[in-house]
């Protein structure tokens, strides 16, 4: 008889363990803003419309254990804070690097990634170094607002660099002969040089390492619940499984 009430407290107990996990936001619905422009971490399915990536997947993973619904929005980058801050989203997710500068107007969740930093370049110019972009005339893209554009001033300088409202934008001006080079995370160059093929290649690798964040408005209560799924789809392989779809074991 022991026996048995020790076994129905012990299935009790691994019930009520996830169940109580999985109820902190109670099926609440969250909107999401993201910069869809940036494979694979986010972009639009052309077939399909529907927003998609590493990003997203690794959200819905963390809303299943902590019971809310997330609702991606395609949103432009430059004003994507001050959104969030006057309350359009409950979220952003956009492959954001955490720094102490937007941490003073946001709130961050635990680093869920960490990405280096690369510049590509067009396929001839693949012997391109740094010192070579620091010459007058030499131009290196970035998105504005972006780590990324932090980078390129501080390897080049502001009057070699250039920036684009836009990812895409930055791409365009790379392939077109526009720029010489392109600031680009580590996670987003394969699938730019796998488009790109025989056009773009990374030509420069291994710079600056950034952890990456799901992001709130200051003092959001969702932040705890988050850091509690991101440990659990840790904990649990989820996200090993998730870079592993996206960029291999080795990454």
């Amino acid at each position: 008889m022991l026996r048995q009430i020790l076994g129905a407290a012990l299935l009790a107990a691994l019930v009520a363990g996830p169940a109580s996990a999985a109820d902190h936001l109670q099926g609440k619905v969250i909107r999401i803003g993201s910069d869809t422009t940036y494979p694979p971490l986010e972009t639009v399915d052309e077939a399909t419309g529907e927003i998609v990536g590493f990003d997203v997947d690794l959200v819905d993973a963390v809303c299943e254990r902590i019971n809310c619904v997330p609702q991606f929005v395609t949103t432009a980058w430059d004003g994507i804070f001050a959104a969030l801050v006057q309350g359009e989203f409950d979220m952003v997710v956009s492959g954001v690097s955490i720094t102490e500068e937007r941490d003073k107007i946001v709130d961050f969740s635990d680093p869920y990634l960490i990405v280096n930093q690369a510049i590509m370049v067009r396929t001839e110019d693949e012997g391109l170094t740094i010192e070579d972009m620091k010459q007058p005339g030499r131009k290196l893209a970035s998105q504005v607002g972006t780590t990324n554009a932090q980078l390129a001033e501080e390897l080049v300088g502001r009057d070699n660099i250039q920036l684009f409202d836009t990812f895409s934008g930055a791409v365009l001006a790379l392939q077109n002969g526009d720029v010489d080079g392109l600031v680009i995370d580590g996670t987003s160059a394969a699938a730019y040089e796998q488009e790109f093929a025989g056009e773009l290649i990374v030509g420069i690798k291994g710079l600056n390492a950034d952890p990456l964040g799901l992001v709130f408005q200051e003092g959001d209560e969702m932040v705890d619940a988050f850091n509690e799924g991101i440990a659990m789809i840790k904990a649990d392989g989820t996200l090993d499984k998730l870079v592993a779809k996206y960029w291999g074991a080795d990454f």
